[in-house]
């Protein structure tokens, strides 16, 4: 006898963001990328720059492979240097194993606020 996993893969991106699940604000696009303000914000400005076909993670790259993850990075400079030229900062993540919610590559780019004293 075999039995279903209960196991389930969390992939926000695809599920939700990406199918139009979940309304999103986009900040740029190309046919293979996609940035959007994140829909729960943890900073005044954070942004999500996800690869449109499934991709698990910057470990796996999936069949997108080394070409779609510099397609991904190509859209994450873009956004960053805006970001940074708007704000004086710009601080760039991703997450892997963990510490990885939804498994599906992905960058956030942050403006994480104020700036201290004497920093622009």
């Amino acid at each position: 006898m075999t039995t279903a996993s209960t196991e389930q893969v969390s992939d926000f991106y695809c599920q939700e963001a990406l199918s139009g699940n979940t309304p999103i604000t986009v900040v740029e696009e190309t046919d293979e990328v996609l940035a959007f303000e994140h829909t729960r914000p943890s900073y005044p400005v954070h942004i999500v720059v996800v690869p449109k076909l499934h991709t698990p993670s910057l470990e796996d790259l999936g069949e997108g492979g080394e070409e779609l993850l510099m397609k991904v990075m190509r859209v994450v400079r873009s956004v960053a240097a805006k970001v940074r030229e708007e704000h004086g900062a710009c601080c760039i993540v991703t997450n892997l194993g963990e510490y990885q919610d939804s498994k599906h590559q992905h960058w956030h780019v942050l403006f994480r606020g104020e700036l201290p004293l004497g920093r622009v």
